[in-house]
């Protein structure tokens, strides 16, 4: 009898699959609480501006198939979104009746924190626990410093730095961002801050950058503050300092959805027009195979940690 198959649970955010589903992902998001009708009708027109909806949730089917290829037979990749369909609950019911038995669980976050990362694995456990389903799980905790990773972002930053003319490229600033949480997991000593810094300093190195600096995007609308710099507030401080030239990395983000194509390619631009300074975007990995191959990587690892010694 062959054993039985390998789950890989690829776990993300998710988004809404059309226009007629924003309201009912928005109340999720809040935790069941409906969005009033101002903010609801300021997010739809958000997604309109980048074609009605997010392409997050084809992506990351793309990436699960693409990384299922990757690592063979023996091996079922599943997706699990936090807000959207297919949910976390979900995926883990389906790795039951398929027979899964172990399951590496990744979320699409390079980096750590305990209300991100944390809280999909949190998600999946309880899940499991639900289904009575007899799974063993292996949490990847990130991959901020992956190697691998980090190739596939200073290739995609030394490729846009390639869009600005010859004499720009010296004085260009490079940010790199991640979704903002709450600023308080900082002085609960919460990793993400910190690794945020790391990748930023890794690739910085890796591509020879001599002007960089980190910053935060997509920040909550809650009454507590959030982690700063806003990656606008950033730019507008530097324009203000001389700088003429920025590239906008969105390394905490490693799929096209809102808080990219909205946050940084529509408010980010429209900023950089008004002050007048060039702005660029790297690309997102997406399923791109150097990425996918980044994430088999990261499977396999962690599936040779779980049988070591």
């Amino acid at each position: 009898m062959s054993a039985p198959p390998t789950g890989v649970l690829l776990m993300a955010y998710g988004s809404p699959t059309s226009p007629d589903d924003v309201a009912a992902y928005y109340a999720d998001v809040r935790r069941g609480r409906p969005p009033t009708p101002e903010q609801l009708a300021e997010l739809r027109a958000r997604y309109a501006r980048i074609g009605g909806t997010s392409p997050l949730n084809r992506i990351t089917r793309a990436q699960a198939a693409a990384l299922q290829r990757q690592l063979g037979p023996g091996v079922r990749a599943y997706v699990g979104m936090k807000h959207w369909h297919p949910r976390i609950a979900e995926a883990v019911d389906r790795m039951a009746a398929d027979g899964i038995q172990r399951a590496v669980c990744l979320p699409l976050a390079p980096h750590y924190s305990r209300l991100s990362v944390g809280d999909y694995h949190a998600r999946a456990r309880a899940a499991v626990e639900a289904a009575g389903a007899r799974i063993e799980l292996l949490p990847v905790d990130g991959f901020h410093l992956d190697q691998a990773f980090l190739a596939v972002v200073a290739r995609r930053v030394g490729e846009a730095l390639e869009r600005f003319p010859p004499d720009e490229r010296g004085g260009v600033s490079v940010l790199f961002t991640a979704h903002s949480l709450p600023a308080r997991i900082a002085a609960e000593g919460d990793p993400y801050p910190r690794q945020l810094a790391e990748t930023a300093e890794a690739v910085a190195r890796m591509v020879g950058i001599r002007r960089w600096s980190t910053a935060w995007q997509s920040a909550g609308r809650t009454p507590e503050p959030w982690l700063g710099p806003d990656v606008k507030e950033a730019i507008a401080a530097q324009a203000a300092e001389g700088a003429r030239a920025f590239l906008v990395c969105p390394v905490g983000f490693v799929a096209d959805h809102l808080e990219v194509l909205y946050d940084v390619d529509v408010e980010c631009q429209a900023q950089a027009r008004r002050l007048g300074v060039h702005l660029e975007r790297t690309d997102s990995p997406n399923a791109a195979p150097d990425f996918v191959a980044a994430l088999a990587g990261l499977v396999r690892a962690r599936l040779a940690r779980a049988v070591a010694p």
